[in-house]
């Protein structure tokens, strides 16, 4: 693997699966961000970030469908690979989107070498637990990076018909300690725990070797990860409990932009020291 250079020619230290694993052993908390495109991933990987997910939520937040479901490989490998033309430090996770795994293992494994092949990614991320576990170790045995995804599993959205908190009840709670074990067993290197109990989510963390990252799932996973539009307020209509918005960008893009507008009516721009 080639040395990357950082601005000042210094070697970069790259944020690995290893690197993570050590940093729960070590009781340091993992940051994670979503990223579909060149200019937010270097954003946010020169702001230190460890690990960007180029999610499926690509299919609300850039393609403006209501779930995650439509979105297709062919689009989530074009946003991986405009991510990592970015990215020197962090790691980088793609999901796997809706319905290139759930048939069978071997569609799976060729999904995943398809993203790992031509984005140039350095893992993927599956969503479920013991179904589709043989997809799960067919690629890990393939020697892919998986990151499980357990609780709210918003390719699943048709199924539960909500986006509700998960594994309220016993039985799904213990389906869910369940399926975290097995997802570790099967090689998994972390899991996301999306919006279930804290209780629960600090239990299941606890019990794993691999670190958990959480969204909407309490404090004490060994990670957290935020959807870069919800927490830069860029998607002003999305305000569950758990998101906690550190920039109004909406606003302030808008505001821009009309004044930007404004001077052009006016003719206040361009100025004659902004022209030739």
């Amino acid at each position: 693997m080639s040395t990357q250079l950082d601005t000042e020619n210094k070697p970069v230290k790259k944020v690995t699966t290893h690197t993570l694993l050590k940093m729960k052993n070590a009781g340091e908390k993992i940051s994670m961000i979503t990223a579909y495109d060149y200019s937010f991933a270097g954003i946010m990987d020169g702001a230190g970030i460890d690990v960007i997910l180029v999610g499926d939520s690509a299919s609300n937040v850039m393609a403006g469908h209501e779930t995650t479901v439509p979105i297709t490989l062919d689009q989530m490998i074009y946003h991986a690979q405009s991510v990592i033309r970015a990215v020197q430090r962090c790691l980088v996770v793609v999901d796997l989107p809706f319905g290139t795994y759930q048939s069978n293992s071997d569609v799976a494994l060729a999904s995943a070498i398809r993203i790992m092949k031509e984005s140039g990614a350095h893992s993927v991320k599956m969503e479920g637990g013991a179904e589709i576990i043989d997809s799960i170790k067919k690629i890990v045995q393939a020697g892919i990076p998986v990151m499980g995804h357990l609780g709210l599993t918003p390719q699943s959205i048709y199924k539960f018909g909500t986006y509700q908190l998960r594994a309220k009840d016993e039985s799904e709670a213990n389906k869910l300690r369940h399926d975290a074990l097995v997802l570790q067993e099967a090689g998994c290197f972390a899991i996301v725990l999306e919006k279930i109990p804290a209780v629960l989510a600090k239990e299941v963390s606890e019990s794993l070797s691999i670190p958990t990252i959480g969204i909407g799932a309490g404090p004490d996973c060994d990670g957290q990860v935020l959807v870069m539009h919800d927490m830069l307020g860029i998607n002003t209509e999305f305000k569950p409990r758990f998101l906690r918005v550190y920039l109004n960008l909406h606003e302030q893009v808008t505001h821009a932009v009309q004044q930007y507008i404004k001077d052009v009516k006016t003719g206040d721009f361009p100025s004659s020291g902004e022209s030739y």
